[in-house]
């Protein structure tokens, strides 16, 4: 896999049937390896290491209902009242950022009304806050520390 924007991590990797899957600390179990599964593996990382998230706060691939349909939040991020304060959608560094991708999020949120959105590709983060009051959201330089969430 290509080296992303993150600090280096180390993983713990296997493979069965020529297929190669990373060792996912949050589900614990090895999940398959795609490109998307890279980005949230190293996010997850990031967030653990260097934000100081608690791992029994994050949920992976959290499903809930939106029209009737299921969907699935990439990564959700709880405060210690285990209310989501963040919603976190990946994608392969092949797909730019755009619009398109952070609608999607947004439509997500529809659901939580979290306070943070985030969207992550590897290469380029984007993390915004939302007001609800004011129905806007303004762009963060970084995403925010676990202690800083609220």
């Amino acid at each position: 896999m290509e080296n992303l924007n993150f600090p280096v991590y180390d993983f713990r990797y296997t493979e069965r049937e020529n297929k190669k899957y990373i060792f996912d600390i949050i589900r614990k179990k090895y999940v398959l390896l795609t490109p998307e599964e890279w980005v949230r593996q190293n996010f997850i990382r990031y967030l653990l290491e260097e934000k100081g998230y608690i791992q029994s706060l994050v949920q992976v691939e959290m499903f809930f209902k939106l029209n009737r349909l299921s969907k699935r939040a990439d990564i959700a991020l709880f405060d210690r009242n285990g209310k989501p304060k963040i919603l976190v959608e990946c994608k392969s560094p092949k797909v730019a950022i755009s619009q398109v991708v952070f609608e999607q999020v947004a439509r997500y949120n529809l659901s939580f009304k979290v306070d943070f959105l985030v969207v992550t590709n590897g290469m380029q983060h984007f993390c915004c806050k939302m007001d609800y009051e004011k129905k806007s959201y303004t762009f963060l330089k970084e995403i925010p520390d676990f202690e800083e969430m609220g």
